[in-house]
């Protein structure tokens, strides 16, 4: 059965993570690699990845990306979402806890921060303007 607009959005806020998908090019399929993204219903999904990452450098070539979130507890239920990049900016301290937060917490959340801090490098947080939905719950009759 498919969700409703409510039920998608709920959906996506929850911290799940997500497989983006990017055009890589004529020549290759998708990349599609796992991601911690951020959302809340009404607004504008958006990740957290290394500026000169493979992933930022084909969502910037490509101006549009997609994440799909699915769930198999209680049923198999799905969320996708695709769209044009609204916007690129570089990330910060604050916006690496936000995204960090929505899956860790005490102590891990903290030695993440700090190995993040040491080892990522320039960041860059990237929001995607959502076009087109599918969402579905499988188990639902």
């Amino acid at each position: 059965m498919a969700l409703s607009r409510e039920a998608r959005e709920q959906f996506l806020a929850e911290p799940r993570v997500a497989a983006l998908g990017v055009t890589a090019g004529a020549d290759r399929g998708p990349l599609l690699v796992p991601v911690w993204f951020g959302y809340e219903p009404g607004g504008r999904p958006w990740i957290l990845t290394g500026a000169d990452s493979r992933k930022a450098r084909l969502i910037k070539a490509a101006g549009r990306f997609s994440l799909l979130v699915e769930d198999v507890q209680p049923t198999v239920r799905y969320v996708s979402v695709e769209g044009t990049v609204a916007e690129m900016t570089p990330g910060t301290e604050d916006t690496h806890r936000e995204i960090a937060s929505r899956y860790l917490s005490g102590p891990e959340l903290e030695r993440y921060l700090g190995f993040a801090q040491d080892t990522l490098g320039e960041q860059v947080v990237i929001r995607m303007r959502p076009e087109h939905w599918l969402g579905a719950d499988l188990g639902a009759v």
